[in-house]
């Protein structure tokens, strides 16, 4: 029988077990301790415990790390990591600086976000995507969601936490709430429920569910599109799950939560960054009282789309503004790597491009 990993396992299940082995009520207390606080990789640093406990914990649990493939540094700070899991498969996370507060300022080194993977691939069929490009291979555990983070912080300190890696996140649903709730525990990474952000593609039932949690966990939609036409063109979500049913799936979420929603909208030249896309942008933002993240689109070998000038991105931006909508223009973190979500896992393991219509995922936002 396969050892169930420790890292998915919350506090009081793990007293349980403890409390069935005849164990004193604060072995759990330690042992999270060590997992969450002090990052080790192994059972024999866990030098507190009693040796035979350490023996019956590794015959009961898996305790494992991730493998580092590869790691890319930006000009601007930005590091990705290429991890390998234990089935041998691949994927990514991204830790982002803060941005300077006044030109010319240094950055400042005490507030860096992760972004995070939740799948192997995806199977939602973005076109503009590398994450998808292989298929869909597999969910990640949600000890795999945890130790990206784990992993992260061996490295540095993480402020915030965006689901917006590789694989549609509300698709992983039980497995992705199960492993922020760890991360958000105190006994956990201790990360503040309103410092993780969840992105989705537009699963509205999963978006009403997420609205049930008792988390105040951040909502961004990966919206791409103002028509159903555009969308519809980039992303084959929307023919199950069109811009009114998405809209409404949002209302219900602001009902529950009154939460900031931020759309994500990424710019790519000649298909979605018209002028005529802004009227119906703001709209949707107006009334939703959303936040407009707009991201220029990052190349992806095999892939078409482009993204537009600085001036088309700037027009863009003063339209919505303009229409009374909050919109910020990502000036993007790591262009000079592999920045597209996805992009250096298939440089490191390289599939066929599939047609574009059918084999992508939203990039990194």
């Amino acid at each position: 029988m396969p050892l169930c990993p420790i890292k998915s396992q919350s506090l009081e299940d793990l007293q349980a077990q403890l409390h069935d082995w005849g164990e004193p009520g604060y072995r759990a207390t330690q042992v999270v301790e060590w997992l969450y606080a002090r990052r080790v990789p192994g059972w024999d640093a866990m030098t507190n415990l009693p040796r035979r406990l350490r023996e019956r914990l590794a015959q009961h649990y898996a305790l494992t790390t991730l493998e580092l493939v590869a790691q890319q540094g930006s000009a601007d700070a930005t590091q990705k990591f290429l991890w390998r899991l234990e089935d041998r498969t691949l994927i990514e996370s991204v830790l982002i600086p803060a941005r300077p507060t006044a030109p010319g300022a240094d950055e400042d080194a005490s507030r860096h976000t992760l972004c995070i993977s939740t799948q192997v691939g995806c199977a939602y069929g973005c076109a503009f995507c590398a994450s998808g490009l292989g298929g869909f291979k597999r969910n990640l555990g949600a000890d795999e969601i945890v130790e990206q983070v784990l992993a992260a912080q061996r490295r540095g300190r993480i402020d915030n936490l965006v689901v917006m890696g590789m694989g549609e996140p509300l698709a992983n649903y039980d497995n992705l709430i199960r492993a922020l709730r760890i991360l958000n525990a105190p006994w956990g990474a201790s990360i503040g429920a309103r410092r993780i952000t969840v992105s989705t593609s537009g699963l509205c039932p999963q978006i009403r569910r997420l609205a049930g949690e008792p988390h105040q966990f951040r909502l961004a939609i990966s919206l791409h599109g103002a028509t159903d036409a555009v969308r519809n063109r980039l992303m084959p979500i929307n023919r199950k799950h069109p811009l009114r049913d998405l809209i409404a799936a949002c209302e219900a979420y602001q009902t529950v939560k009154g939460r900031l929603i931020t759309f994500e909208y990424i710019l790519i030249s000649g298909v979605n960054d018209g002028l005529d896309q802004t009227r119906p942008l703001a709209a949707l933002a107006r009334r939703l009282h959303a936040k407009v993240n707009l991201i220029p689109y990052n190349r992806v070998d095999g892939l078409s789309w482009e993204r537009p000038p600085q001036s088309r991105q700037e027009l863009f931006l003063a339209a919505i503004e303009r229409e009374g909508a909050k919109a910020t223009l990502r000036r993007e973190r790591g262009d000079d790597i592999d920045a597209a979500c996805g992009q250096l896992r298939l440089r490191t393991e390289p599939h066929p491009a599939a047609p574009a219509s059918a084999t992508d995922t939203p990039q990194s936002r």
